[in-house]
């Protein structure tokens, strides 16, 4: 049995904002963005849609320490990056790729599986 998924225009114009970002949004950045063409979207319908947009799999959880979930879309999510977060505005912007080559660091018999890193600081806007 397949799960009928629905598509309205809230959560269309949601997908096309995160899309259109290159970098992650929060819920209250998409909200403040879809507003301006759909006036009348609650911030609780951009929770709904963005948690449809998650089980559909078209976008996938940033989570930072300390803060609420931005958004990102599964397609720059699959790339191995790292994210920063600009401490005088609260947006995260996607740092591409790793040049970090930790594996080469950790003690003998370790298994690197994973890894994250938040680099803070001040964005070019803020700096």
């Amino acid at each position: 049995m397949s799960i009928q998924r629905r598509d309205t225009k809230q959560k269309r114009a949601i997908w096309s904002i995160v899309e259109a970002a290159g970098r992650p949004l929060s819920p209250s950045e998409v909200h403040t963005q879809v507003v301006r063409c759909l006036p009348r979207v609650s911030l609780s319908t951009v929770y709904r849609s963005l948690k449809a947009l998650q089980d559909e799999r078209r976008v996938v959880a940033v989570s930072l320490p300390g803060e609420p979930d931005r958004y990102e879309t599964k397609i720059i999510a699959d790339h191995h990056h790292h994210h920063f977060y600009c401490d005088e505005c609260g947006k995260v912007f996607d740092v591409p790729g790793c040049g970090l080559q930790i594996d080469r660091r950790l003690p003998k018999g370790f298994e690197l599986t994973r890894h994250e890193v938040v680099l803070y600081g001040s964005c070019s806007e803020c700096a």
